[in-house]
C-alpha cells in the first residue's frame, strides 16, 4: 500500500538535447532547483518534475505535462514571444483552445516534442 501521508509527486521527462531543454524551462519560468550531468529538478507552483539526459522519439512524443495557470491568452502571448526569439526553434505553440471537459487550453511542445498542457479553469 502506497504511504498515505505521501507529500510529492515528479515524473521524468526526456530531454533530446539536455542543456537546450533546461534553458527552455528556465525560460517558461521554471525553477531549476539542482542539477548534475544527467539529471535536473525544476520546481514551478508548488510541484516539481526531472529532466533527464535521455531521449526515445516515440516516449518523447506521448510525455504530455499539465499545469493549471490563471490565464492562457497570456500564457500563449509570453510563449510566442519566447519562440520568436529564434532560442528553441524545434518547440512550437498553439492559441487557446476550449477543451470538451471544461478547460481552456495552450498547447506546447518542448524542443524535444514533449507536450505541455496550460490549462485555465474558469469558475462556473
Amino acid at each position: 500500500m502506497i504511504e498515505q501521508s505521501a507529500s510529492d509527486l515528479r515524473t521524468f521527462i526526456p530531454a533530446q538535447d539536455f542543456a537546450l531543454s533546461k534553458e527552455f524551462y528556465s525560460a517558461l519560468g521554471c525553477e531549476l532547483a539542482w542539477s548534475d550531468e544527467d539529471l535536473a529538478l525544476f520546481r514551478i507552483a508548488g510541484s516539481g518534475f526531472y529532466l533527464q539526459r535521455y531521449y526515445v522519439k516515440e516516449w518523447a512524443e506521448n510525455c504530455m505535462l499539465h499545469m493549471s495557470v490563471k490565464d492562457t491568452l497570456r500564457c500563449f502571448t509570453e510563449v510566442q514571444a519566447l519562440l520568436d526569439s529564434g532560442r528553441f526553434p524545434t518547440a512550437r505553440v498553439v492559441p487557446p483552445k476550449r477543451e470538451p471537459y471544461g478547460a481552456l487550453v495552450t498547447y506546447v511542445w518542448d524542443p524535444s516534442g514533449v507536450l505541455l498542457h496550460l490549462a485555465q479553469w474558469d469558475k462556473p
